[in-house]
């Protein structure tokens, strides 16, 4: 059974898409064979891939149907990652989703039909707490929180904290955090080595030892349809990305 992760934070701009994309395409290289889930309605992990958000069928119509009919899920550019594309439906998925039978459980419906076919699912959530995110935690064996080393780093933290105990208590006892990632952490000031102090003591062992920095290479990739690795594989923000791929893996 491949292992299902949110990657997760109420907190939009903190690099979840950005993390889904790139950890899932280094561990591709590593031979692992991944599945990114694009549950956000921006759509932005389906076009940081080179995929079309505008007329592709994918996880909205996992949600509706509970089951990921193969044409729901598409290949990529590398051998062994794949997507299951957003598309302009999930926009208006949390309303539809209200009236369902077992409406936080539809996409843990839906990928028990092919969680046996990946080693690693990723689910790349919204900027939000909704039914999207919530079926996403649901479906999930953990979560992967990413945090940026800025001012107000903490802010909705707190948030989702309460919401995981509430799905743990309710919908997934088995759910637990991955990890926290620090990300667009910048050497040359001293508010990102205070963040990161910071959170290093509120959240101890839970952190990650690798720092994804401030790189305009990570910012340029999804704008070519490319992961980072890609798109530049020699800059810092590949190899921080290809350095925290193999802790994810030890750990």
């Amino acid at each position: 059974m491949g292992k299902v992760i949110s990657i997760a934070n109420q907190k939009g701009g903190v690099g979840k898409t950005t993390t889904a994309i790139n950890l899932a395409s280094c561990l591709a290289v590593a031979e692992k064979k991944t599945l990114i889930v694009d549950i956000d309605p921006q759509g932005n992990a389906t076009s940081g891939l080179g995929r079309n958000k505008m007329n592709s069928k994918g996880v909205y119509h996992a949600l509706i149907s509970g089951n990921f009919y193969p044409d729901l899920i598409i290949n990529t550019d590398l051998e062994y990652l794949y997507i299951s594309p957003s598309s302009p439906e999930l926009a208006g998925a949390e309303a539809e989703l209200f009236s369902l039978e077992n409406r936080e459980r539809r996409l843990s419906i839906a990928l028990s039909t092919i969680e046996n076919n990946f080693e690693y699912i990723f689910i790349d959530c919204p900027p939000s707490l909704g039914f999207l995110t919530i079926n996403a935690l649901a479906a999930s064996h953990s979560v992967l929180i990413p945090i940026q080393c800025e001012y107000y780093s903490l802010e909705g933290v707190t948030d989702l904290l309460k919401i995981l105990d509430e799905v743990k208590k309710y919908l997934n006892p088995a759910l637990e955090i991955e990890g926290i990632l620090l990300t667009m952490y910048d050497e040359r000031t001293n508010l990102s080595k205070q963040v990161v102090e910071e959170i290093r003591d509120v959240f101890k062992n839970k952190v990650y030892d690798t720092i994804i920095p401030r790189n305009v290479t990570i910012a340029e990739a999804p704008s070519f349809g490319k992961p980072v690795i890609l798109y530049n594989i020699k800059s810092k923000g590949a190899q921080a990305y290809l350095n925290f791929a193999k802790e994810f893996l030890t750990k």
